[in-house]
Order: structure tokens, then C-alpha cells, then sequence
């Protein structure tokens, strides 16, 4: 009786001994360098990009001769939301740009951004920057 239990805890142990030992490696494969963790990603996402244009849009929609408050943005799609503190329009040769300055608030926090937006050729605003303040 007592070989038996031996036996049986045996079968059931052997086949862990290979999980234990070594590497690990199950088929021959080199570590996957491409995984790694506690990064963030630097590119633009069409998450953040969508927020870009929902400020955008916030900035050149704006009747400056009527506000005079900050200006509260929200874009329904990411859930993120912020504020523009700062618009400054400045006309030269016919185009119409915007200095603003703004912050988002969304799952990594609050961030500040200072941005541009100005009218193109057809009159169609573009964002000329969005770029994070420090």
C-alpha cells in the first residue's frame, strides 16, 4: 500500500520536474526581446490623436469675442476631457492661427499641452502642434 502511494505521488511529480529545470524552454525558442514591460509607447495613438482633433475643433469653433472663460472639451470616444485656459489668434498673409493651451484629463492622468491651430488655403483648420508641456 504504501509503494502505491510512493508511485503515485511519483507519477504525479515527474512531469513537473521539466517545468523546474533549466530554462524552461519547452520548444527551443530564444527569448522574445520584443516584449517588454514598464514602457510607454512614444507613438501617436489614434486614441491621442482623436483627443488632438476634439481640441482642435474646441479651438477653432471658439467666438473669441465672446469668450472670455476657460473652455471645457470632451471627446465621447476615448472618455478623456480637459480645458483650454489660453487662446491667442494671430492673422498674417490671410491665415488665421491659434496658440492655445489646454489640459486632458484621462486614465494616465492630468496632462498640460500647449498647441496650434490654423485656417489652410481652403479655410479648413489644421493642427500645426500638440505638444505636451513638461
Amino acid at each position: 500500500m504504501r509503494k502505491r502511494g510512493i508511485l503515485v505521488v511519483l507519477a504525479a511529480t515527474l512531469p513537473l520536474c521539466g517545468c523546474f529545470g533549466g530554462s524552461m524552454d519547452l520548444f527551443g525558442a530564444d527569448v522574445d526581446r520584443s516584449i517588454s514591460t514598464s514602457t510607454v509607447s512614444t507613438k501617436k495613438t489614434d486614441e491621442g490623436r482623436s483627443d488632438e482633433l476634439t481640441v482642435q475643433n474646441a479651438v477653432s469653433s471658439a467666438d473669441l469675442t465672446r469668450t472670455d472663460s476657460p473652455l471645457p472639451w470632451a471627446n465621447a470616444s476615448t472618455g478623456s476631457a480637459g480645458v483650454v485656459t489660453a487662446i491667442n489668434e494671430q492673422k498674417a498673409d490671410g491665415v488665421v492661427c491659434r496658440n492655445f493651451s489646454t489640459t486632458r484629463h484621462s486614465y494616465e492622468g492630468i496632462a498640460y499641452f500647449s498647441g496650434k491651430t490654423c485656417t489652410a488655403g481652403s479655410g479648413q483648420w489644421q493642427l500645426m502642434s500638440f505638444d505636451r508641456k513638461p
